[in-house]
């Protein structure tokens, strides 16, 4: 059995694009208002409720461009929100779809082949598990079935540090 930990956008890409910066493509991120459910923060990863000023962009989850780093549309709250904490918990946005797909991805950020499938949301924390238990899975991303958008990532839970006995 691996723990695994469900993981949101860090903070310093949140924090870049409310500060001013540009998105994935070099454009500045467009300020929309939420019409209710829908428009899932990917920091809080939170439903942005109707009314809310919020950010919709292009984000590349990866650390640098290569054929597999798929780019897409999310959306974050327009005001800073707190970053999900919760890590253990499956988060509140992955619970307003019937399904997701949840995909495996390797130490070099590519997509392990035969890993993809729609997921219901009853067993995202299971098949993500399953798939951090394979040796060839770094970690694993969960994206709308319908649209591809990113929605969070879930990584396996590092072991603590051994400490030697006398230190």
């Amino acid at each position: 059995m691996t723990a695994t930990r469900f993981v949101a956008m860090p903070t310093t890409d949140a924090e870049h694009l409310w500060n001013g910066g540009r998105d994935a493509y070099d454009r500045p991120p467009e300020t929309i208002v939420s019409d209710g459910p829908g428009h899932p923060c990917r920091h809080c990863l939170e439903n942005i409720d109707a009314g809310e000023a919020l950010l919709v962009f292009a984000y590349r989850p990866f650390p640098e461009l290569q054929p597999y780093a798929e780019t897409g549309p999310v959306f974050l709250h327009k005001q800073p929100c707190a970053r999900y904490a919760a890590e253990e918990i499956m988060p509140p946005v992955l619970t307003t779809s019937r399904d997701f797909i949840v995909r495996g991805y390797s130490e070099n950020d590519r997509i392990v082949y035969g890993t993809g499938a729609v997921t219901a949301i009853g067993d995202i924390s299971a098949y993500g598990e399953e798939l951090l238990g394979r040796s060839d899975i770094a970690y694993v991303h969960v994206r709308s079935a319908r649209n591809n958008c990113f929605q969070c990532r879930i990584d396996k839970v590092k072991a603590p540090a051994l400490v030697e006995a006398g230190a």
